[in-house]
């Protein structure tokens, strides 16, 4: 398997090169040469690391089955995930289940890919003959930070650099990046919206002169975003290990369809479960659930994409974004990988904010997706519906997906993904349920383990009064001198 990029400008290349770089430095997203077909109805049974062991090697040609087996068994462990089901599968009635991601080390469903990706890196460095410190320069809107900085945390030969919006993201997910020990991890607020931070930290990464620069230093860039496949490609596994469980559990029979329903906002999450169906996983529509930041439910709707509108801060600030990064593999599969409509979209949407695809496009999009928006009123709703009626509690983000998942009229399973433990937002979650929130976050914390009964995560638990290590505020304009000076040592 070789992979190709999705504007034709670069030379097709190994999985390992492909995970070493991250993204293709002149511009656009590596994609796979084409997509595997697996009979996933011989997975059945199987535990999730041996599900990510046979979903996970056709596309990592190169490494040994020896080394995938390594990678999958160090990533899903007890240490890292507390329950054996590393994603559990939870029945909420009327046809509709939850699928929890976020039982890994920081409570959110990033944890299911940046457990794996350092593995991945530790060989592809070796089989790429990268004897060079690697920098990884992430941007966040509140869940990757914490995700990766963990998952990076004091590996030899790498050093992470996170950039979040400052007063963008939770004062959970704040201090959870702030608090981050290790030698090699640093994060940075910045005075700015996720989308500023995604844009610089693109440019930054197909920077020739920075990259000469780091260079003269033994220094190469990756990234730990889902633009770099290494990320993307172990969330396919959850889509399959979710629709096996319902078949084990006889909730439905193999080869009837189901609906997934995705909270969404850089499209990554979602997109795995369209590599997933083209995969052969039985689904029937991918249900692209947003906040008010409604972009892509306006894409999907019209053909148009126009990020020239108002951004909003809202209670789901993972989604709170306006450029979607991986909707560009899509819309690549979408054309027929035709590269040339790519790179002219892509070209009038840095030039004028949008733009549109044609008839035939949006026709093949339509029969993948289906796309809904709820507002802020319609979260704490939901929140307090979902209670009420199956004694389980959504987080803010997980709750924007069920609330969509409720206006399907469609008779059809559904899955809802849930990525993030409902602690992490527990402020906003008390308000959903009726109840008024504590002082700060961490009485909130208190008082929702208080009504729930549920354990807090211990991502969340022991925040209170721990050391703030990163505390930097920067302009958007800093970024760049940020990770030259990272560079030099001199931070």
């Amino acid at each position: 398997m070789r992979y190709i990029s999705t504007r034709d400008n670069s030379e097709s290349l190994s999985f390992a090169k492909v995970v070493d770089l991250g993204m293709v430095p002149a511009g656009g997203l590596f994609v796979p040469e084409k997509i595997p077909r697996i009979y996933f109805s011989e997975l059945q049974n199987l535990s999730y690391q041996q599900i990510a062991k046979q979903v996970l090697s056709p596309f990592m040609d190169g490494f040994e089955a020896t080394e995938i087996e390594s990678c999958v068994a160090n990533a899903y462990t007890s240490d890292s995930f507390d329950t054996p089901e590393v994603a559990d599968l939870k029945s909420i009635g009327n046809g509709q289940y939850m699928l929890e991601l976020w039982h890994g080390p920081t409570a959110a469903f990033k944890d299911m890919a940046l457990q794996i990706m350092p593995q991945f890196m530790r060989f592809a460095k070796v089989k790429s003959g990268d004897t060079s410190h690697t920098m990884i320069l992430v941007a966040t809107s509140g869940d990757t930070g914490k995700a990766a900085l963990e998952g990076f945390k004091n590996r030899e030969g790498i050093s992470i650099v996170v950039f979040y919006p400052h007063a963008g993201v939770s004062e959970i997910q704040k201090l959870q990046m702030a608090t981050t020990d290790g030698s090699n991890t640093h994060a940075v607020a910045v005075r700015g919206n996720f989308d500023d931070c995604q844009n610089e930290v693109k440019e930054l990464l197909g920077d020739e002169g920075l990259r000469k620069e780091a260079a003269a230093l033994n220094t190469v860039f990756s990234s730990a975003n889902s633009i770099n496949w290494g990320r993307l490609c172990p969330q396919i596994v959850y889509y399959v290990k979710a629709y096996l469980d319902l078949v084990k559990r006889v909730y439905i029979s193999y080869g009837e369809k189901v609906d997934f329903c995705v909270p969404t906002g850089n499209f990554g999450n979602i997109l795995a479960g369209y590599y997933a169906k083209e995969m052969g996983l039985p689904i029937r529509k991918l249900i692209c659930a947003s906040n008010r930041n409604k972009v892509l439910t306006d894409f999907f709707t019209t053909g148009t994409y126009d990020r020239n509108r108002e951004f909003h801060k809202t209670m789901s600030p993972s989604m709170d974004i306006l450029i979607s990064s991986n909707l560009e593999r899509f819309l690549f599969e979408m054309s027929d990988r035709d590269a040339g409509k790519i790179c002219g979209w892509y070209t009038a949407l840095g030039c004028t904010g949008s733009f549109t695809v044609d008839q035939i496009v949006k026709e093949r999009m339509d029969s993948h997706i289906k796309a809904v928006w709820v507002d802020e009123r319609e979260v704490l709703d939901t929140i307090g519906k979902v209670y009420r009626e199956s004694n389980y509690v959504t987080d803010t983000h997980t709750a924007v997906a069920a609330a969509a998942a409720g206006k399907s009229e469609d008779d059809v399973p559904v899955v809802i993904v849930s990525t993030a433990s409902p602690y992490k937002f527990s402020a906003d979650v008390l308000k959903g349920l009726g109840t008024k929130s504590g002082s700060d976050e961490f009485e909130s914390i208190k008082e929702l383990s208080r009504i729930s009964g549920i354990p807090v995560h211990r991502a969340v638990d022991g925040l209170e009064g721990k050391e703030e290590l990163h505390t930097g505020v920067i302009e958007i304009s800093e970024m760049r001198e940020t990770v030259t000076r990272l560079i030099k040592g001199a931070i």
